[in-house]
């Protein structure tokens, strides 16, 4: 092995090692519960545990198309982050997430974050796995996502429907990545471990809603302002028939003109029947510019393919 790829090797297992250092220095610092709010509770109003403490689960790479800052709204800071497809990876499940995953990010004056993520997820099977998230954290280096998932009551991965699952969130707006590590902490107790942390929200601020406005007691509906009955025709289609109208006009004209070539009974002379063939064509070239005049683009009538010329059996050219 030469030394440009022991030197990519060592470089690499420096990554992963600073990596795994820095998530176990997190875990070693970060308070085991995590106390949300109680208008942004995540699912678990009584405490969010420490991810590190439960069985890693996989790990959700997520390229961000975008990192929109929305700015300061009647809520706090908002930035929303796009998506591209990631990659799940880890002991339990791999796959692929989906192009459209949304990340949308509330920070507060204190400092307090306050997460949520849609996210589809696309197993090795082909099956859909569909993750309504909701996290937050007393900053931006301890962010805990409450993974809520929805998978197949069929599929291998239904055991997602059950069970407890957090995940640590670290998301780089300027290299435009998302990293997730999930974790199962469903056999972690909620008093496990010493320590607390309380998330705190500023008095002055409007929580932001998790679910839709529902009309409250003293709200009733108002008075009706307009009312309207409205009848609908059946449509008609209108140039269709004006261009068979046309061509059977067309026909008639023409027949009508050759009619008229006929002396006596006999077919006129040579000469005389190559002057008639012009003045048929040209009375069906005024014919045929008086009808586009008349119905305008859906007018444009055309000699069909298949016309003869009943006085000399030629056919005339489109």
């Amino acid at each position: 092995m030469n030394n440009k790829k022991i030197t990519n090797l060592l470089v690499v297992a420096a990554a992963v090692v600073l990596s795994l250092g820095a998530s176990s220095a997190l875990a070693q610092t970060s308070p085991n519960l995590l106390v949300p709010t109680a208008s942004w509770d995540c699912g678990m109003p009584e405490g969010i545990q420490n991810p590190e403490a439960g069985q890693l689960v996989f790990e959700i790479d997520v390229p961000l198309e975008r990192v929109v800052e929305v700015g300061k709204t009647q809520y706090g800071m908002r930035r929303v982050a796009v998506g591209l497809e990631g990659s799940v990876k880890g002991p339990r499940l791999s796959g692929a997430v989906t192009p459209g995953a949304l990340d949308f990010e509330l920070t507060l004056a204190n400092g307090t974050i306050e997460i949520e993520q849609a996210l589809v997820l696309r197993a090795p099977d082909g099956s859909y796995i569909y993750a309504r998230n909701a996290g937050t954290g007393p900053n931006s280096q301890d962010v805990r996502i409450v993974m809520d998932f929805e998978a197949p009551n069929a599929s291998e991965h239904a055991w997602l429907n059950s069970g407890k699952f957090v995940a640590r969130r670290e998301l780089n707006a300027a290299a435009k990545t998302m990293h997730m590590r999930v974790y199962d902490v469903t056999n972690v107790p909620v008093g496990a471990g010493t320590g607390s942390l309380s998330i705190t929200k500023p008095a002055d601020v409007a929580a932001q809603p998790w679910a839709y406005r529902s009309k409250e007691a003293s709200e009733q509906q108002g008075q009706m302002l307009i009312t309207e009955n409205v009848t609908l025709a059946p449509s008609q289609r209108v140039g269709a028939s004006k261009l068979d109208l046309e061509r059977r006009r067309r026909r008639h004209d023409v027949r009508r003109v050759e009619s008229r070539q006929l002396v006596g009974g006999r077919r006129i002379g040579r000469q005389s029947r190559d002057h008639a063939t012009e003045r048929v064509r040209l009375f069906y070239l005024l014919r045929a510019k008086d009808a586009s005049e008349h119905l305008g683009e859906q007018g444009d009538v055309r000699r069909p393919a298949g016309f003869h010329n009943r006085i000399n059996g030629s056919r005339f050219k489109s």
